[in-house]
């Protein structure tokens, strides 16, 4: 009897055949922005498993990466393409894809998350929709605290090295980050406040002449997630009106963000420290943070109590959220009308 012929194994796909959401990541471009590559300028993937799920092979990504590159530089679209799809030597050599070491358009991110890689490649292009899905799919899988410490801050630094290594380019770059970094921390909705007891809130300002406020934005992102309510103010809060605003809201903490110490003023922390506010007789003040590199490591008044970073911060703010003051630096507590 004759042998009944076995049909040929399906032919595997090579072993690093990675999906569209993991390239998306790898090379900080939204899933959809590859779709639309493929089917605007044909370079898509050259296998599809069953059920037409694309699955990219290094060579894929190789053109991908150069296509990356070359919008970066301000190539238009299809003209990248074609470069990519007519003369990749990385392609044709099988090389295994990879960010090229001293490239004039990368950035100095040094061991980091890959989501981290991912983004600061979308911002160098000036990818706006890339930028805004990758922090919003940073956010949603980590989490405000961590995708801020582990993915966010680590690109903007990269950013300010670049900006300051390059002179005056990559200034856009920097902007268009902050930008879309401050839109996806607005957009995460605070926790209903507990109605009893009312908790004061905490105030949150630049000091006079400070304009990067990203680092008390996420911290007001973090205080709102735990339902404890936030007065922002955000950048460059002159002087007088900071000391009115402590004065009308009566909060039980402010914190004070300074970048550099140049916009460092001890003598306006002082200030603020003995700011009094509630009746006559019963005068009430608040603890003072300060936060930033500004500051340096100590504080300025025996009130007044430094933070460092946002997971330490929200130890300090949000741990005595049923009524205790945070500590000052001192190590006592702060006034008890400071939230009691």
């Amino acid at each position: 009897m004759e042998p009944v012929p076995q049909p040929e194994p399906p032919q595997d796909l090579p072993a690093a055949a990675l999906s569209t959401g993991a390239v998306a990541r790898r090379l900080g471009v939204s899933p959809t922005t590859l779709r639309s590559w493929e089917r605007r300028y044909v370079i898509g993937p050259a296998h599809r498993e069953d059920g037409r799920h694309r699955r990219w092979t290094p060579q894929d990504i190789a053109r991908l990466e150069l296509m990356c590159r070359l919008t970066a530089q301000g190539v238009p679209p299809a003209e990248a393409a074609r470069a990519a799809r007519d003369d990749t030597p990385a392609t044709r050599a099988g090389a295994r894809p990879g960010p090229v070491a001293g490239r004039p358009d990368s950035l100095p991110l040094g061991k980091v998350r890959p989501e981290c890689r991912g983004l600061a490649r979308a911002a160098v292009r000036l990818d706006a929709p890339s930028v805004e899905e990758l922090l919003a799919t940073a956010l949603a899988e980590h989490g405000l605290v961590t995708a801020w410490e582990e993915v966010i801050v680590p690109t903007l630094h990269a950013v300010g090295r670049k900006w300051a290594a390059a002179g005056e380019r990559y200034v856009e770059v920097e902007h268009l980050l902050s930008w879309h970094v401050s839109s996806a921390l607005r957009r995460i909705r605070p926790a209903p406040a507990p109605p009893h007891p009312a908790v004061p809130p905490v105030l949150l300002a630049c000091v006079p002449g400070e304009q990067h406020s990203l680092p008390i934005e996420a911290l007001a992102a973090a205080l709102g997630e735990r339902g404890l309510p936030v007065r922002m103010f955000g950048a460059d809060l002159p002087a007088d009106a900071l000391r009115d605003a402590v004065r009308r809201t009566g909060p039980r903490a402010v914190v004070l963000w300074s970048q550099s110490r140049t916009t460092a003023d001890p003598a306006l922390a002082r200030s603020v420290a003995g700011v009094e506010w509630g009746l006559r007789g019963a005068r009430l003040h608040s603890a003072l943070l300060l936060a930033g590199p500004g500051w340096g490591a100590g504080a300025p008044d025996p009130r007044t109590a430094r933070l460092f970073g946002l997971r330490s911060a929200l130890q300090v703010i949000a741990v005595p959220a049923a009524g205790a003051a945070p500590e000052t630096a001192a190590g006592r507590a702060g006034p008890a009308a400071c939230g009691s």
